[in-house]
């Protein structure tokens, strides 16, 4: 078998230098975001089992915003449903580079990860409905709680245990989440969406429509797009449909290649890209972890009140779903993917490995909490019952991935080695300019 032959044949080969690097930079973002939202998520858990409870109650419930345009929303609905939006719209840009500019343009790379994604999904959430059906009136309301991966938390776990890992099958997890962020908003405007009022949602395609003109045209001017971008989501938001779809169609609007007139895709990054180096900082800086912050918080009440908690079937579905559905879900796709292609998994890497990611895959927060809200109301008793089933699911993912990816650090700290030996000192690693060449033969 010659050396294209395998390549074209192998899951979770290595991608183009230009492409790893970029994700890289990516990653580092989010991993940072990570971090910071762990630190919102704990003040929020801290603060709502303290003495001072109310307080935290009371800041999350301030509301604010003009009545007269129904804007006079709580805090936590700005952040569930303003700052999520940015989230989401980061998502929507990075999901349209990877497929018309990225290497998942090829359609055997982007085969593995999205359907991983989809299988990621499916699972989970047909293992939470029949564990929730027998849980009353409404609990199988919440079936896709324990479907969403949240990036940011997943790579906060791999910052500290898997900093090795090999670059090929970190990109594989981001591109996996940004799929699956994609299908969790296909979820939420078609099935958590109460009243549609129709108006309105013809009325958002208006400004949409101005916004998505002016970027084709490749203007970049604040003052135009932002109050654009704005008015969209406040239609989308009266209309009935969950504002945070706004942000993944203005996304999907940003072209994502330079026009021949500005010198094509040769003469650097495009709009998309630039747009996604302007919002990544906020949507991982700030938004994410400000909706932790305001979310996460819920009262315990002791081993009590965790065991009461967790005996729930709609939190029971949702701790089995993350920790049990999602890996079974990724793990089932791939296989399959690799099945009905005859690919094999990349030199020096086994299912072991994919069993790691599938874990970390498990990892839901910030979706699933949304969702969560959206399902059964915020500051339900269910929903706080969803809330701590999402923070003990993530957290077991979590301990489980770092058991599988701690034991084989030896191995991929050998691959970190060789994917940065740079002998010629030009920037480029050794083994992406053996690859690039081996490309053109």
């Amino acid at each position: 078998m010659t050396d294209a032959t395998r390549r074209r044949t192998s899951l979770f080969a290595r991608r183009s230098w230009g492409e790893t690097s970029r994700i890289s930079a990516i990653l580092r973002k989010e991993t940072v975001g990570g971090a910071l939202l762990l630190i919102g998520a704990l003040l929020a858990l801290v603060w709502s089992n303290s003495p001072w409870a109310d307080g935290y109650q009371s800041v999350r419930d301030f509301r604010l915003g003009p009545a007269s345009l129904h804007l006079d929303l709580s805090l936590a609905t700005w952040a569930a449903d303003g700052l999520l939006a940015i989230f989401f719209f980061v998502a929507g840009l990075e999901l349209k580079r990877e497929f018309v500019a990225g290497d998942l343009r090829d359609p055997r790379r982007a085969a593995v990860p999205v359907a991983a994604a989809v299988g990621g999904v499916f699972v989970p959430a047909a293992i939470y409905y029949v564990i929730a059906s027998g849980g009353g009136a409404g609990a199988a309301k919440g079936w896709a709680i324990p479907t969403a991966t949240d990036i940011a938390f997943a790579l906060a776990v791999l910052a500290v245990v898997g900093r090795f890992l090999p670059s090929a099958l970190r990109t594989f997890l981001l591109t996996l989440a940004v799929v699956d962020d994609l299908l969790a908003i296909v979820i939420i405007a078609v099935f958590y969406t109460a009243d549609l009022a129709v108006l309105p949602l013809l009325g958002a395609l208006v400004p949409l429509a101005v916004f998505g003109l002016l970027v084709q045209r490749r203007v970049r001017s604040w003052w135009l797009l932002l109050p654009l971008a704005a008015v969209t989501w406040a239609l989308m938001h009266a209309s009935g449909v969950h504002a945070t779809v706004a942000g993944v169609l203005l996304a999907f609007t940003v072209p994502v290649i330079r026009s021949e007139a500005a010198g094509g895709p040769d003469a650097g990054p495009g709009l998309a890209e630039h747009f996604e180096h302007r919002f990544r900082p906020i949507s991982a800086g700030v938004a994410v972890p400000v909706f932790a912050f305001l979310s996460a918080g819920v009262t315990v009440g002791g081993v009590a009140g965790l065991a009461t908690a967790l005996t729930d079937r709609v939190a029971l579905g949702i701790v089995v779903g993350l920790i049990v559905g999602k890996p079974v879900g990724i793990m089932a796709a791939t296989w399959l993917v690799s099945r009905f292609t005859r690919a094999d998994l990349d030199e020096g890497l086994n299912w072991l490995d994919v069993l790691g990611l599938a874990l970390l895959g498990g990892i839901g927060f910030t979706v699933s909490l949304l969702i969560g809200e959206l399902a059964f109301g915020l500051g339900s008793e269910r929903d706080d019952h969803v809330k701590v089933a999402v923070l003990a699911g993530s957290l077991l993912s979590a301990l489980l991935a770092t058991f599988i990816l701690r034991a084989r650090t030896r191995l991929y700290r050998r691959v970190h080695e060789a994917e940065t030996v740079d002998r010629d000192r030009d920037g480029v690693p050794d083994v992406y300019e053996s690859q690039t060449d081996a490309a053109g033969r």
